[in-house]
């Protein structure tokens, strides 16, 4: 703090003219240009429309426009033409997608709502679905041949969102290589996730004789992106049915979100610690980090 001399017992703070100068910035959020680009983006998606690959005569894959738009983003984001769309864009559009996500799960919450009674007679088997939060832990041994060692623990304990990042992060410490293993499938999922899904979803429609609602449930990981991209093959494959499959997609995703942290306190955890335990002298291979360093 410094006194204003033209003012007697006034005092200015020495960095008041850089923090004016912060604020009467331009605000990120009124980037226009990359508005319209996603306008465009979203414009071309659309034109081109649902493509529908068939397998058999009764199978066939459907492709969202979902897929097209981030394919085309992530091409604008590496085409070196392209100046506007750089990596301050791309953290400005990753908070303007959390607040559009908020809108799609606003209104998986009024379907939800719609259909309250139905979800109530499903109860007990939305409840049971949340055990295959367990089945990622069924690639372990594939992370152990590969030479990873304590890094999935981290990796195949769960889908690596941000709850169960928190988790492993507060258990084991930021530096350890649990938490090098969660972050890693973290940056994996935010990257593929939803296009990953996205294919998942439309293969399982397309191969696996399961009820409407089952594959809605299925679609509520804990991830709102992932769940997004879930939604778009399943409504398309059951026309007429979208209130009922987007209140058991939403509904499963809150579930999940809700109930999945504890999974993993209580569950995930410390049956990953037990299989790694028991599988790691059998089937560990030295890291490839070591092997360089013997080198």
């Amino acid at each position: 703090m410094i006194p204003n001399k033209g003012n007697d017992g006034h005092v200015e703070h020495i960095y008041r003219e850089k923090t004016d100068k912060r604020i009467l910035k331009k605000n990120p959020w009124r980037d226009y240009r990359l508005h319209v680009t996603v306008l465009i983006l979203v414009i071309i998606a659309e034109l081109i429309g649902t493509i529908k690959i068939p397998i058999t005569k009764d199978v066939a894959i459907t492709i969202m426009p979902l897929i097209y738009t981030i394919i085309l983003g992530l091409a604008f984001y590496l085409i070196k033409p392209i100046k506007w769309i750089q990596r301050k864009q791309a953290r400005i559009a990753e908070g303007a997608m959390m607040l559009f996500i908020g809108v799609l799960i606003a209104k998986l919450a009024v379907s939800s709502g719609q259909s309250i009674g139905l979800i109530f007679d499903m109860g007990p088997a939305l409840i049971l679905q949340e055990i295959g939060h367990l089945a990622t832990i069924l690639v372990l041994p594939i992370a152990l041949l590969l030479g990873f060692k304590k890094e999935s623990i981290g990796m195949t304990n769960s889908i690596g969102r941000e709850p169960n990042v928190a988790v492993v992060v507060d258990r084991y410490g930021f530096n350890s290589p649990e938490s090098r293993g969660v972050f890693a499938i973290f940056i994996i999922g935010t990257v593929i996730g939803t296009i990953f899904i996205s294919f998942l979803v439309t293969f399982s429609l397309s191969f696996l004789p399961l009820h409407p609602y089952a594959f809605a449930m299925a679609s509520g990981v804990g991830s709102a992106s992932m769940n997004a991209a879930a939604i778009g093959p399943t409504l398309a494959a059951f026309p007429g049915m979208e209130t009922q499959i987007e209140a058991f997609a939403g509904f499963s995703n809150l579930l999940s979100f809700c109930v999945g942290i504890y999974i993993v306190i209580f569950i995930a955890l410390p049956l990953t610690e037990k299989i790694y335990d028991w599988l790691e002298p059998k089937i560990g291979r030295d890291p490839i980090t070591a092997k360089k360093e013997d080198e």
